[in-house]
């Protein structure tokens, strides 16, 4: 019964803050500019989508990022997760443990809802706060970089939905290189993401990352067109 208050507790909270950036964008009378939400499983390669809206001129925010601000030492997300995984997700230092966080984190799906319940509305705080500065300076588009944007119910909030998509062993391949964990946890990570089926039918659009930059920027720049014809 708890995890269910809490769940739908986080639900009303993003969608009271999508409400009122909503409201705020048309107060400032700039409610054109686009939310363009950016998803897709670990591994899929979501950064070179948002190099590819740069080098169109819009910018992007990484809820990644985010998640690491929102919980360095002493802040009071890291409080929280200390409160439900117990201290053994700190270093001698006091600091996240991100890999021991991710373990437990990742071993069932359970976990993994508690950890987002409790991360997401501190990121979503963070997110908010920039979504209004770039309404505020009159940007036409702007990216949210959510790898847990469907999961955070931010989705709601956005515009466009575009989901990244790549083939399995490459995704593998990526996270192995990029967080230097095994086999086995880079499976698990996947094992407890949603399927690219999901992202393909609840996404406007998608980007298939499983050859180079080049590809992308090709995929990226026909969405481009399709969201903005007036500027072709």
């Amino acid at each position: 019964m708890c995890d269910n208050i809490n769940n739908n507790s986080a639900i009303n909270e993003v969608e009271n803050t999508g409400n009122e950036i909503k409201k705020e964008c048309k107060k400032e009378e700039r409610n054109k500019m686009k939310i363009i939400g950016l998803t897709g499983g670990s591994g899929a390669g979501k950064g070179e989508v948002c190099r590819a809206f740069l080098a169109k001129g819009i910018d992007s925010i990484d809820t990644d990022k985010i998640s690491r601000d929102v919980t360095r030492k002493g802040s009071p997300c890291l409080r929280e997760l200390v409160e439900n995984f117990s201290g053994s997700i700190l270093t001698d230092y006091g600091e996240l443990d991100r890999k021991k966080l991710a373990d437990i984190a990742f071993s069932s799906k359970e976990n993994l809802e508690r950890l987002n319940n409790i991360t997401h509305k501190h990121i979503l705080n963070e997110c908010s706060s920039w979504i209004l500065g770039m309404a505020k300076a009159n940007r036409k588009a702007i990216v949210i970089d959510a790898p847990l944007l469907f999961e955070s119910n931010f989705d709601r909030t956005c515009d466009i939905v575009i989901s990244v998509i790549a083939d399995l062993d490459k995704r593998i391949n990526r996270i192995i290189k990029r967080d230097n964990i095994s086999l086995e946890q880079a499976e698990r990570r996947i094992k407890n993401q949603k399927t690219d089926e999901f992202f393909i039918q609840n996404s406007n659009y998608v980007v298939y990352n499983n050859t180079d930059y080049g590809d992308v920027f090709i995929q990226v720049s026909n969405i481009y067109r399709n969201i903005f014809p007036q500027e072709f």
